[in-house]
């Protein structure tokens, strides 16, 4: 498995902060697993991103929450699917006892360094 871990990452222009985000698509629905959860995560934080002029390449802190670290393999699958090959923001791993809603297996907060030539 490719490795996820990278010790620092440099960057220079505006900071964004994201709030933690939640896997639950725009119509309430909740996928039953942890790669589904992964993949809604990071399909919200995307759009998000958007919305500020960047993607996901320009993600520089992650923190993840982990309802059951023995999704970690899972989690790690499709965290590689959402991160652009070869970017690995720095990065922080949690297992949590819960979240705000019982169905939800994994929030994610992040900080992004937005472009300086942003709109």
């Amino acid at each position: 498995m490719a490795e996820l871990y990278s010790d620092a990452l440099l960057a220079d222009g505006p900071i964004l902060f994201v709030s933690g985000q939640i896997p639950e698509a725009s119509d309430g629905e909740i996928a039953l697993d942890i790669t589904g959860q992964t993949r809604q995560i990071f399909q919200n934080l995307t759009e998000i991103l958007d919305r500020h002029g960047a993607g996901p390449d320009h993600l520089v802190k992650l923190t993840y929450y982990l309802r059951h670290i023995t999704d970690l393999e899972d989690f790690r699958a499709a965290l590689l699917e959402c991160l652009p090959d070869g970017h690995l923001p720095a990065a922080t791993l949690v297992e949590v006892s819960g979240l705000v809603h019982p169905r939800y297996l994994v929030e994610i907060d992040a900080v992004a360094c937005l472009p300086r030539d942003r709109g």
